[in-house]
């Protein structure tokens, strides 16, 4: 219980750890591919690790809690020293890290938060998604500037913080606000793929000229729908406005193009921040804040898009 017992005591009064060494094992349990976000974030994670002389031990769960609940059980095991764990859904984390506290194993979850006891963890790097949903929320606001509008919402994975934070967000900034209505909102799981399907139902039971705007809790899926938009003989970013969340490049490409109206960027590198904390932990026993908050831009079609494009376009996404 050194672990816990560490975690919820003063940094003033821990004594040094094992300082960060080249030979140090770290775990990290990724949620899958569902999206190009989630694949730079994977690579930037290995770029992170290699550069700092670590073997990464890497799972990928495949969008399945069960799968990453095993993983973090083999990381344990194996007795790598720290691990990072990007969390498929919010709850059902305590047991599995209570285990890795027994280990005396720190845990750092990456761009998503459990619902659990913070003692449980050593700190969490994630951008503010409530924030984000508000950013993106507001964004239409001032768009619409008063106009009627009917959105539909593709929603990110059932019981995940980013769906249910995004949402949250979204809707605080449409208060007060009634010429805007969410007249359907349903998840597309955060893939292209299922932000298709479920655009072309929204555009089947609503009619594409009864939507005004599209809410999507990640690019993936705004891309998916863009398709559905174009199949259905209408014309995304115009007839039907899109605003999504990531940033990933082909969003910029698709807000370059004038198929896609804004999006909020989401950094793929949380890994950094993530090794710095658990450097400094491992080196001097110091703690980190128990969030460590990235930072998010807006981008609309004011921005060059296709020169972000261009920058981003090789970083794995």
């Amino acid at each position: 219980m050194k672990l816990r017992t560490t975690l919820l005591a003063s940094a003033v009064t821990l004594l040094p750890v094992a300082t960060m060494a080249a030979d140090m094992t770290i775990g990290f349990s990724q949620i899958g591919s569902e999206s190009g976000w989630r694949a730079a974030e994977t690579t930037v994670t290995r770029q992170e690790a290699e550069a700092r002389g670590i073997d990464l031990k890497f799972a990928d769960a495949q969008q399945k809690q069960e799968n990453q609940i095993k993983a973090l059980r083999s990381f344990i095991a194996q007795g790598v020293d720290a691990i990072l764990l990007a969390p498929v859904v919010a709850t059902g984390w305590d047991q599995v890290l209570e285990e890795a506290a027994d280990a005396e194993i720190p845990v750092v979850l990456l761009d998503r938060t459990v619902d659990a006891d913070e003692s449980l963890y050593l700190t969490a790097v994630t951008s503010d998604l409530v924030h984000e949903g508000n950013v993106a929320g507001q964004w239409l606001v001032d768009e619409v500037a008063g106009e009627d509008c009917r959105v539909v919402e593709l929603q990110g994975t059932t019981g995940s913080s980013p769906a249910i934070d995004r949402k949250t967000g979204f809707e605080q900034a449409l208060e007060g606000h009634d010429n805007l209505e969410i007249v359907r909102s349903q998840t597309g799981d955060f893939t292209r793929s299922q932000g298709k399907v479920v655009m072309e139902s929204f555009l089947k039971a609503e009619g594409g000229e009864n939507i005004c705007a599209l809410y999507a809790h990640n690019d993936d899926m705004a891309v998916g729908a863009i398709q559905a938009i174009k199949e259905a003989g209408l014309a995304p970013g115009e007839d039907i406005l899109i605003v999504a969340i990531d940033a990933v490049p082909d969003a910029h490409l698709a807000i370059a193009q004038g198929e896609m109206n804004a999006t909020i960027e989401l950094t793929p590198n949380m890994a950094g921040p993530a090794l710095d904390a658990l450097e400094a932990y491992f080196t001097d026993g110091t703690m980190p804040p128990k969030w460590i908050q990235t930072e998010s831009k807006l981008y609309t079609a004011a921005d060059d898009n296709q020169a972000v494009y261009e920058m981003k376009k090789d970083l794995g996404y």
